[in-house]
């Protein structure tokens, strides 16, 4: 038998299945050394919690809504930031979220009617503490009820009962009325039609009046800085001034 020939890996060379192996040890650390991001399909985002959404999407204006009736003084004031533009025109429509547990929801189902007003930021912890109090509270009654307790100014509106905010650092008022029930008793979901608004001149949005946006949490964010894309919007023009 002629003498047995010595395996590579004797001679100092690498087998086939040597090489293969280093390859492979050499692969493991080349991935292992990879950030964590590159190992994440979806690339630079990261789970959130559904429960939670609503802070990434409710940033519309913080406002008030006004109830009841001023000729009577059982006009009420309340504070919401669940709302949205529901239709444009023919008619404009908003939607906005009130339930049974807010003492404005009776007068609306009654009256089918209510005023929305737009505080600037600088009512902003005016607007907070009235949402976080109740007509029955002991300082509310005390006082004589949310419009004296905070000092805030009832005016006649024009179409309905419920009464304008007044006050220098009012953006807006929006008379409204009741169009549509049918989402309210599912989802508290009230949909109203703008019948009368009124802007204060000296508060105009982006024109000095500054607007304040509940994050959801306790937080805020305050309009900045105006970005103009009109030419850009060339198919949503007829809504442009």
């Amino acid at each position: 038998m002629g003498r047995k020939r010595k395996s590579q890996e004797e001679k100092g060379e690498p087998s086939a299945s040597t090489s293969k192996r280093k390859a492979n040890e050499g692969k493991k650390e080349e991935v292992s050394s990879q950030s964590p991001e590159s190992n994440n399909p979806h690339r630079n985002f990261e789970p959130y919690p559904p429960s939670k959404v609503y802070r990434l999407i409710e940033p519309g204006p913080v406002l008030l809504v006004t109830t009841g009736s001023l000729a009577d003084s059982t006009h009420n004031v309340m504070t919401i930031g669940f709302h949205m533009v529901m239709q444009h025109e023919s008619p404009p429509l908003i939607g906005i979220s009130l339930g049974p547990w807010d003492a404005s929801f009776a007068a609306l189902k009654k009256q089918r009617e209510c005023v929305l007003a737009v505080p600037a930021v600088e009512m902003a912890s005016i607007v907070v503490d009235i949402g976080n109090c109740s007509a029955d509270d002991e300082d509310v009654e005390e006082a004589g009820g949310k419009w004296k307790r905070f000092n805030l100014e009832a005016l006649p509106a024009a179409r309905v009962k419920a009464p304008l905010v007044g006050g220098s650092d009012v953006i807006a008022n929006i008379e409204c009325v009741v169009e549509d029930t049918k989402m309210v008793s599912k989802y508290s979901m009230w949909v109203l039609k703008p019948v009368k608004a009124w802007i204060n001149p000296n508060k105009k949005p982006g024109e000095g009046g500054k607007m304040f946006h509940h994050r959801g949490d306790g937080t805020f964010v305050v309009d900045g800085e105006v970005l103009d894309l009109k030419d850009r919007m060339v198919k949503w023009q007829e809504f442009q001034d």
